[in-house]
C-alpha cells in the first residue's frame, strides 16, 4: 500500500501548497533529509482562526489547526520530493500561540503528530517539540515543521 492508498483509505484529501509568506521556499534539501518551512493551518488560502490558545482559541480548535498544519506540511512534501518518497518523520516542532498561564502545547501539537501516525505508519513516529510563543505569523494559532528522512 502506497501513502496516497493510506490517505485515500483515511479520507483524507492534501491541499494546496501554501505560498511563502515571505523570502523562503516550502521545503529545502540536504542528502537525504528534507526541510520543510513552518505551515501554519492555511485552508485556501486564508486561516480559520487567529489568536491565541487559551484565550480566543479553544485547545481541542488549537489541535485540529495543529493537524491542517500538518496537512499543509504533507502538501509540501508532495509537491518536493513525493510522498512514497518519506522513509521517517524524524521530528516535528510546533509552535503554539499561548495565552498567559496556558501549558497545554503538546496536546496541542498532538494534532500534527497524530496525523503523521496514521499516514505512515511507525514511520511516522517521531520526535518533537513543543514550545508556546507569544505571536505567530498573521495571528496564527499555531505553526508546525518537520524534517523528513526522504530517498
Amino acid at each position: 500500500m502506497t501513502v496516497y492508498d493510506r490517505l485515500a483509505e483515511l479520507g483524507i484529501e492534501l491541499p494546496t501548497v501554501a505560498i511563502p509568506a515571505g523570502s523562503y521556499l516550502p521545503t529545502a534539501r540536504t542528502g537525504n533529509l528534507l526541510f520543510t518551512a513552518g505551515q501554519l493551518p492555511f485552508v485556501d488560502g486564508r486561516l480559520p482562526a487567529t489568536g491565541k490558545v487559551g484565550a480566543e482559541v479553544s485547545p481541542e480548535d488549537a489541535k485540529s489547526y495543529a493537524r491542517l498544519s500538518g496537512l499543509n506540511i504533507l502538501a509540501a512534501v508532495h509537491a518536493a520530493v513525493g510522498l512514497d518518497a518519506v522513509e521517517k518523520v524524524v521530528k516535528l516542532v510546533g509552535f503554539v500561540a499561548s495565552a498567559e498561564g496556558f501549558t497545554g502545547q503538546p496536546g496541542v501539537i498532538n494534532g500534527a503528530s497524530d496525523l503523521m501516525a496514521e499516514v505512515f505508519g511507525e514511520a511516522g513516529r517521531h520526535a518533537r517539540s513543543a514550545v508556546g510563543v507569544a505571536e505567530l505569523p498573521l495571528g496564527a494559532p499555531v505553526e508546525v515543521e518537520a524534517i523528513l528522512q526522504v530517498k
